[in-house]
């Protein structure tokens, strides 16, 4: 037995409505937007929703530091255990991306454990096999207290029924919104919890192939991820959660997770929309800071990666530029020499930030702090 979705009330519906409307003048506007900026920022969306989901299981890379693994630099200073567990849980999320147009995609409790091995392979043990049901119990302990469960999941005996139950409904037509059935497929997989480990981040993927499946936006342009990430946010997910009960009970009202998701859905689409216009306009800034200066206009790419992310390493620029190595070391080379970048470290550890003559102006609409607002403030 699953949970059963429930119905949405008006409060819900108006949230709704307006999620559909910032996400179709997003899409609006990726399209107007040159390539470079949307391709950048879709860039640092997967890596800030990666950062996040990692984070929620005590795995802590700063995005920035997935931007520069996802890039392929080895000289990155995190540990080995973050590193792995970010490139795989990066290589997951770029499989699931590309599933968005398959034609005769169908859900599958083969696919499912194919994506749970992809995310814990690495770790797969006797004791925590990877790409197979769990053979044993499985417990959510307290954050308070590790000896007390907090949650219990399902017997492992019906786990297999479980999840076929679960893949039946995923491959169900039930007309609900495919963001309503997205915020239901997490319920339902961390609740079943099926794996030995990796549930929470399973459950939150399958969320965001459910989106990615929509087809109205790239899937980085929806995931909630990051701001499930968020500190405060995290302790809400993880309330939200609690309010299920300490066993499967899925014979029960879960309306309140549906309005938490909703909100998620609502203040990412807001974080979204204004990381895109403080990305545009610092790019505005630093491309007339570039014609002032005479420089080449593929340098400004490096001013705004260094202006939106606080720094920018040589293989994240010569691959967002097509250049060579040698081109890529002279470019931020002759920018930091002229004063508008700083090098920092040696060698391949090596990374540019802003230097004494950077632009202030394209600092300052960088590091501006949007307000969020509360989507349910004005209803019930």
């Amino acid at each position: 037995m699953l949970f059963p979705t429930p119905a949405l009330t008006p409060s819900d519906k108006s949230v709704l409505a307006e999620v559909d409307r910032m996400r179709s003048e997003l899409r609006h506007q990726l399209l107007a937007t040159p390539a470079k900026w949307s391709g950048g920022l879709r860039k640092f969306l997967q890596a800030d929703a990666v950062a996040a989901s990692n984070s929620i299981e005590g795995f802590k890379v700063s995005t920035v530091d997935v931007e520069d693994l996802m890039a392929g630099e080895s000289d990155v200073d995190v540990s080995d255990e973050n590193r792995d567990e970010t490139l795989a849980y990066q290589r997951m999320m770029t499989y699931i991306q590309t599933l968005h147009d398959v034609d005769d995609f169908e859900y599958s409790k083969g696919q499912l454990n194919a994506l749970h091995w992809m995310l814990q392979g690495h770790r797969n043990s006797p004791r925590k096999p990877a790409g197979q049901w769990r053979h044993g119990p499985v417990y959510v302990t307290d954050a308070r207290d590790p000896s007390i469960a907090a949650y219990t999941a399902p017997n492992a005996e019906i786990v297999p029924e479980l999840m076929g139950e679960l893949v039946d409904w995923l491959n169900a037509d039930d007309q609900s919104h495919s963001l309503i059935r997205a915020a239901m497929a997490h319920l339902h997989l961390v609740s079943i919890h099926p794996w030995a480990d990796g549930n929470g981040r399973m459950s939150r993927s399958l969320q965001t192939l459910i989106i990615a499946r929509e087809g109205v936006l790239a899937p980085e342009f929806s995931s909630i991820e990051a701001w499930l990430g968020r500190p405060g946010n995290t302790w809400e997910y993880y309330r939200e959660l609690a309010l299920r009960g300490s066993a499967y009970r899925p014979d029960q009202d879960v309306a309140s997770w549906i309005r938490f998701n909703l909100t998620a859905y609502h203040q990412q689409a807001q974080s979204v929309h204004a990381r895109l216009d403080r990305s545009s306009r610092a790019w505005e800034a630093l491309a007339e800071f570039a014609r002032q200066r005479k420089l080449d206009d593929r340098m400004v790419t490096a001013l705004h990666d260094v202006a939106m992310a606080g720094r920018v390493r040589r293989t994240r620029y010569e691959q967002s530029e097509g250049l060579s190595m040698q081109q890529a070391q002279r470019d931020l080379r002759d920018l930091a020499t002229a004063g508008v970048l700083e090098s920092v470290g040696r060698t391949r550890a090596r990374y540019y930030v802003a230097g004494s003559r950077f632009p202030e102006a394209a600092l300052e609409i960088a590091r501006t702090p949007m307000a969020l607002t509360e989507p349910y403030a004005n209803g019930a």
